[in-house]
């Protein structure tokens, strides 16, 4: 069955009790409130609200609701407001539909962008029910809630204007397990921190250019990673056991992993790390952001020096994915509430196993794997894709003393 509507839309300079004094003449006619949006803009309020009644087409001034109409265009007038009002229908079908939100980032953003997103959903016969600034700096973040698309085919259109533009888009299911993601699992090198740990080591051994070129060739998957790993690392014999603090004092961390960290734990989320790297350097990251779990491989020590091997089994593309397993049976968190974020292929794994994978600044192979791609050089955009805005996280960081230069 169908109900008739009534959206009506108040533009004009904000000020108190608009919102009130509008929901104040509706209550008095025989309508049901349907949806509400508010959005103010340097200063500029609009309003809108979408009501529901019985009955057929509302005619002139006369009967029920067309009283509520002119009683509308009296609290408009009153409050020297643009008033707009459109009579539709709401039928079960779409109020059934299923919601999207597209998440679009941009340094910056153009409104070439904007416009090849929009119309690209509009193409797909879908619509933009909702749009939400998430963030102006240092990334610009738009949100859109979108109703009736296919979410494969809207990824797809939406993949390939997002590369023509050069922004990132991202395209995830709304509902509550968007919110219910409690574990994040990350890789370590080009992901949480900006280098490559086995060349940091390879600088100290002189044998930099070769290792490079290996570890490459590993990421693009041309190299089975635990072989790349055992080449590479023979080509540390002999370093000294010392070489592991002057490399932590190396490490840069990727803009914004601080507060992604610590937003995240500040919301209960569990955080981990997963490294085809070496814990005598991922123990030290644990301990400086506070995180959760973590899984690396161990460098063989012997009589202070590096033996060139490694010590147990090799943490590689399929023993990412069972840290992954394991750290969420540890949590008590089932797969579907896990995002799991990485650079390269031995990568793969654990992002098509996670509840949502990230591929951040990664390969183009796995780029075209992930559910979604970040190419901002910033880290705690991935709170965009959560759903959590800039301003609630510096609002929170106030709080607790955070100063804005912590990260």
């Amino acid at each position: 069955m169908n109900q008739r509507t009534l959206l009506i839309t108040l533009t004009g300079p904000d000020r108190p009790g608009v919102t009130s004094r509008l929901f104040s003449v509706l209550s008095g006619f025989p309508v049901t409130v349907a949806d509400v949006e508010q959005v103010v803009i340097r200063g500029r309020l609009t309003l809108g609200v979408l009501v529901a009644y019985a009955g057929g087409p509302p005619t002139g001034t006369g009967g029920t609701i067309g009283g509520l109409w002119t009683a509308v265009e009296q609290v408009a007038a009153d409050l020297d407001m643009d008033l707009e009002i459109a009579t539709g229908t709401i039928s079960k079908e779409k109020r059934r539909r299923g919601r999207l939100h597209v998440t679009v980032l941009g340094a910056p953003l153009l409104p070439a962008a904007m416009a090849g997103i929009s119309g690209r959903v509009a193409a797909s016969g879908a619509n933009i029910d909702r749009i939400e600034r998430l963030s102006s700096y240092p990334v610009t973040c738009i949100e859109m809630a979108v109703s009736g698309a296919d979410p494969q085919a809207l990824r797809a259109e939406l993949a390939a204007e997002a590369a023509a533009q050069r922004v990132d888009v991202a395209v995830q299911r709304s509902g509550l397990h968007r919110r219910a993601k409690r574990l994040i699992v990350m890789d370590v090198d080009s992901t949480l921190i900006r280098d490559e740990v086995i060349e940091l080591l390879a600088k100290h051994a002189g044998c930099l250019d070769e290792v490079a070129e290996i570890t490459e060739r590993a990421m693009q998957g041309e190299l089975d990673f635990a072989q790349s790993l055992v080449r590479r690392v023979a080509l540390l014999e002999g370093l000294p056991e010392d070489v592991f603090g002057k490399v932590a004092k190396e490490l840069v961390l990727t803009p914004g992993a601080r507060t992604l960290v610590r937003t995240l734990k500040r919301l209960d989320y569990r955080f981990a790390i997963v490294s085809g790297g070496f814990t005598q350097i991922t123990d030290a990251l644990v301990a400086d952001l506070g995180i959760d779990y973590s899984a690396a491989n161990t460098l063989e020590v012997v009589d202070g020096r590096l033996t060139g091997r490694v010590v147990g089994e090799i943490v590689d593309r399929p023993g990412k994915a069972r840290a992954l397993e394991r750290f969420a049976a540890e949590a008590g968190i089932p797969l579907s509430q896990t995002v799991a974020i990485g650079d390269g292929a031995n990568d793969l794994d654990m992002l098509a196993l996670a509840g949502l994978g990230i591929a951040f600044n990664a390969k183009p192979v796995v780029r075209q794997a992930a559910d979604t791609a970040l190419n901002v050089p910033y880290l705690d955009s991935i709170l965009y894709l959560l759903g959590i805005s800039r301003e609630e996280v510096e609002a929170a960081d106030a709080e607790d003393g955070v100063p804005p230069t912590a990260d």
